[in-house]
């Protein structure tokens, strides 16, 4: 089992890499500094210990122990037991769901890694809101995507938001950058994917009719801007989602959402 070790004063520096966590200025999962990956809540934490990003530890309160005693069986990391009150001044904020899990960031997975087996993976141009990119994850977990790459002028995906926003499918759904973006699209081309770009476009095909190849990469841009051009004329056809008149766009999150299901009844 895990180690207990009870923490009664919230300045013990066994804990500090739980502190000050909604502090701009002193955030531990940047990627640069501590480069830390933080899991909020029970099924968060569970879907950390489950992947290849091994926590160094958790701080929670007593009762959450009891919830992962099981899954902590065998697992030599520290559990730091202590109350709400003493957590939301180490973390800075009242944790509702009362345990966290703090793991290093491994190395960096490559496209060609992260491409081997996928059939379907969703890139993303100029992404930055965390939501959204926690929520593209959860999405291509439960719709069956298999990878999600990253183009140019993306936020990072380990963010402690888009980690819990993602319920930890960000944890389990390898990713990896694209270099030399747009370029590096022929990455996916010489490995048989169809990249199709999304857009809004009335003039564009639909989705469902424009997705035809066995193995398909979804281009998916940020909001507002959507795609650049360099990007649009990288893929190999453009497609949409048909909307309501008068509607311009899609959150990109629904978007990817809608997309994935499309290929989901596609194959």
């Amino acid at each position: 089992m895990a180690e207990v070790i009870d923490i009664d004063d919230p300045a013990d520096p066994r804990v500090a890499d739980f502190r000050d966590l909604s502090n701009a200025d002193r955030r531990p999962d940047l990627p640069g500094g501590k480069g830390l990956v933080i899991a909020e809540g029970t099924v968060v934490v569970e879907r950390m210990l489950a992947s290849r990003f091994t926590p160094s530890g958790l701080l929670g309160v007593a009762r959450k122990y009891e919830v992962l005693a099981e899954q902590l069986t065998g697992i030599d990391v520290p559990y730091y037991r202590a109350t709400a009150e003493v957590m939301a001044e180490i973390v800075g904020f009242h944790l509702n769901r009362g345990v966290l899990a703090a793991a290093r960031r491994p190395p960096e997975l490559t496209a060609e890694a992260v491409l081997a087996r996928a059939r379907t993976v969703a890139v993303l141009e100029g992404v930055n809101d965390h939501e959204n990119i926690g929520s593209i994850f959860r999405n291509a977990a439960g719709l069956g995507a298999d990878a999600v790459l990253f183009g140019d002028r993306c936020s990072d995906p380990l963010y402690r938001r888009s980690v819990r926003v993602s319920m930890g499918h960000v944890l389990r759904i390898p990713f990896a950058p694209l270099p030399e973006f747009p370029d590096g699209l022929n990455i996916l081309r010489d490995k048989g994917f169809q990249i199709i770009a999304l857009t809004p476009d009335p003039k564009a095909d639909t989705l469902a009719h424009a997705m035809t190849g066995d193995r398909v990469a979804l281009l998916l841009g940020a909001e507002g801007p959507g795609l650049t051009e360099d990007t649009m004329r990288a893929s190999d056809i453009r497609a949409r989602i048909p909307m309501t008149p008068g509607t311009d766009s899609l959150n990109v999150a629904t978007a990817a959402a809608m997309a994935f299901y499309e290929r989901v009844r596609a194959q």
